[in-house]
């Protein structure tokens, strides 16, 4: 009887010293190492090497590390014109006038010309109009050409006719002014061209919009292309 007493204890401390030594084990399984942090110049350096100054524009996506492959980092006016311009650089309003304009939209450069449009689309026309509420087609050439161009026109369409000069149909650039009636003598409706036969105006059947010159309502009443330099 003292026998089997005996060696039922030593089993039981033999099954206790397993538990312990399992559980170390498992321990000691779970526990991970942890990756150092490399330093360069006492600063981080993470995913090989890529660094990014907060608050700045990352125009690369990649880099290998070496000078050559640098990440540029541009602090310019998103908005502003760039240089070797690419599309991934396109302000929104490139992006969505190309479209309307059915232009490619390396060639709509000028912002401003875009955020004036956008800040007048739709508004009402009315004869002798000149504010938000409603406004006319030449009142509307007048204030684009002196916000955009800083240019001054007269007040009415045949005045900036008549103080245009005048320009082929193949010569209509970006800034041009597009005039519509009867005769020269009878101007009744000006526009700003901007591309691809399209031009930006204030209309008396919807306002401030884009029409284009092969419309057969425009097409008809076209009297010529006009530019007016400083």
């Amino acid at each position: 009887m003292k026998l089997y007493y005996y060696t039922f204890s030593i089993l039981i401390l033999f099954a206790f010293a397993s538990c312990k030594t399992t559980h170390t084990a498992a321990g000691k399984t779970k526990t991970t190492a942890k990756t150092p942090v490399k330093k360069v110049n006492g600063k981080p350096n993470f995913i090989d090497g890529i660094e990014v100054t907060p608050g700045t524009i990352v125009t690369s996506k990649h880099n290998t590390g070496s000078a050559k492959n640098k990440v540029e980092v541009s602090k310019t006016n998103p908005d502003a014109e760039v240089k070797n311009w690419n599309i991934e650089k396109a302000n929104w309003l490139q992006l969505k006038y190309a479209i309307m304009l059915d232009a490619t939209v390396e060639r709509l450069t000028n912002v401003a010309l875009l955020q004036k449009m956008e800040e007048w689309w739709g508004t009402k026309y009315c004869l002798g109009g000149n504010t938000k509420n409603c406004i006319d087609c030449s009142g509307f050439t007048a204030l684009m050409m002196q916000s955009v161009y800083n240019i001054s026109l007269p007040r009415t369409a045949q005045e900036q006719y008549d103080q245009s000069e005048r320009i082929d149909n193949d010569e209509l650039k970006e800034g041009d002014l597009v005039f519509f009636g009867s005769s020269s003598r009878r101007i009744t409706h000006v526009g700003i061209y901007v591309t691809n036969n399209k031009f930006f105006n204030a209309s008396t059947s919807s306002g401030v919009i884009i029409n284009d010159l092969n419309e057969p309502y425009w097409k008809q009443r076209f009297v010529g292309g006009g530019r007016v330099v400083k």
